[in-house]
């Protein structure tokens, strides 16, 4: 069965519906039966005693039938006209019998078979646009029902809350926001209240001080009014704690990475200063030992072994100082500092390097440097841990306001979104993206199994981010 048919059917049982329950409780339905009871009993009446009287010319009587059963379409629908037209049908039915020299079985039969056509075209008509305007007057009911209940949310919300035109004016506040901006604000530019882009301009999540002391994050919703103009609705989330918050840990780490960089430097130092000139020393007091007359052979071995084992001991130390802090990083610059950490990767792990100079090389704040040698540092560390590469490049590229680094290796790869904030084993590369986020730069990370790794940092190098990381260096010193 199509789904036209089933249409088709649905509606022909609403209709028997309709026709089978005519609206017998108004009294008005009634009046219109006596009508047609007195009109059917007129013409049988006139059929019978005076139907030769020019007066009462054949078909006329039965005409009249519109006019109930047309009231019966207006006032009940289909139910009334229907039921009304089958009411003067089985009126009539005596006057069809009548004999031909009394009655007008023809006519009659056709003026019956109209009037039944017209209650049911006129009722359905109507029934039709009763329903439509019943639709109408629910949708009118509805829209007016969820205006009052977006009115009450409207006012009741705590967030404030700006509706704004099409070109950028305030049509209407809440409450909460009313506080904010005061009584006076309906009409004003948005631009102007918020500082920002007008409308769905205005970039979502954006936060904005309004100027009561607290930050709001924007979210925005578009709809229209009943007019058909297209509106804003601008709404403010206090964010005020949670960016406060927010900041308190940025900041606790941005410490944290400067206490640890300032424990590294140190360290370097203390190593560099006693335990490898002790080393030295004793490989040095060794070598007299050996050097002395009357030394047996043996011992000169032995003191020989163990001025290597001391010289070697020195060595692992001199690695260690470099790894905390590179000498050649303060002396020299990030370049020379890299140069020396892939050349002593390279001896130490048995893979190929490469370093790539783009731009002028130029010498950078201290701190920026620093940064940027941990994020190579911590970039080698994992490759050698865990890609089992064989060939790393580096890539430092000089702009006026960028330093861009690239680290791409050739190793293993691993599933960077899988493995995010969850693995203990990548949590250098987490501590190298706060370092660099922690001045304004960005770290991404793009890799995948068997495809090796590549990541690229971005370091600004404007004004902006000298000024904060003296504002860091300045709050770590007061510590």
């Amino acid at each position: 069965m199509t789904m036209a048919t089933k249409i088709r059917r649905e509606q022909w049982r609403t209709i028997a519906k309709k026709v089978g329950h005519p609206p017998t409780s108004d009294y008005r339905f009634w009046l219109v039966q006596l009508m047609v009871v007195f009109i059917a009993l007129t013409h049988l009446y006139v059929d019978m005693n005076y139907n030769k009287l020019s007066g009462f010319p054949d078909g006329i009587p039965v005409a009249l039938l519109i006019l109930p059963v047309g009231y019966a379409a207006l006032h009940f629908g289909l139910s009334g006209s229907a039921a009304t037209g089958f009411w003067a049908g089985v009126l009539w039915l005596p006057d069809l019998l009548l004999p031909h020299d009394k009655g007008h079985a023809g006519s009659d039969v056709l003026s019956l078979i109209l009037v039944e056509v017209v209650a049911f075209i006129v009722g359905q008509r109507v029934e039709a646009e009763r329903e439509t305007h019943s639709r109408v007057e629910n949708a009118t009911l509805e829209r007016l029902l969820a205006e009052a209940r977006y009115r009450q949310l409207f006012n009741a919300n705590a967030s404030p809350i700006l509706v704004v035109d099409s070109h950028c004016g305030v049509r209407d506040i809440n409450p909460a926001a009313k506080k904010i901006f005061g009584e006076d604000v309906v009409g004003a530019s948005v631009e102007e209240l918020l500082d920002t882009k007008c409308g769905l301009d205005m970039v979502k999540d954006t936060v904005v001080s309004p100027g009561d002391g607290k930050e709001y994050r924007v979210d925005l919703v578009a709809f229209g009014d009943s007019s058909g103009e297209e509106l804003t609705q601008v709404v403010l989330e206090d964010v005020t704690a949670e960016r406060r918050e927010r900041l308190r840990i940025r900041k606790y780490a941005e410490l944290v990475v400067e206490a640890e960089e300032e424990q590294r430097k140190q360290l370097s130092r203390e190593l560099h200063d006693e335990p490898l000139q002790l080393f030295l020393h004793l490989a040095r007091r060794l070598e007299l030992l050996g050097e002395t007359q009357g030394v047996p052979t043996e011992v000169v071995d032995a003191l020989s072994e163990t001025r290597n084992q001391a010289l070697q001991a020195a060595n692992s130390l001199r690695s260690m100082a470099r790894s905390l802090r590179p000498p050649a990083l303060d002396q020299l610059g990030l370049v020379p500092a890299l140069s020396g950490l892939i050349a002593d990767s390279e001896d130490q792990f048995n893979f190929k390097g490469s370093l790539r100079v783009l731009g002028t090389q130029v010498r950078l704040a201290q701190a920026l440097e620093l940064v940027a040698f941990r994020v190579v540092q911590e970039s080698i560390n994992n490759t050698v841990r865990h890609a089992n590469a064989n060939n790393l490049s580096v890539e430092v590229e000089f702009s006026d306001n960028w330093l861009r680094l690239t680290i791409s290796d050739d190793g293993d790869g691993f599933d960077w979104n899988a493995v995010e904030g969850i693995s203990e084993g990548h949590l250098g590369l987490l501590g190298m993206r706060e370092r660099v986020t922690s001045i304004g730069g960005e770290v991404t990370i793009d890799s995948r199994l068997g495809e090796g790794t590549t990541v690229v940092a971005q370091i600004p190098i404007v004004r902006d981010a000298m000024a904060k990381l003296e504002v860091i260096e300045g709050a770590f010193k007061g510590i």
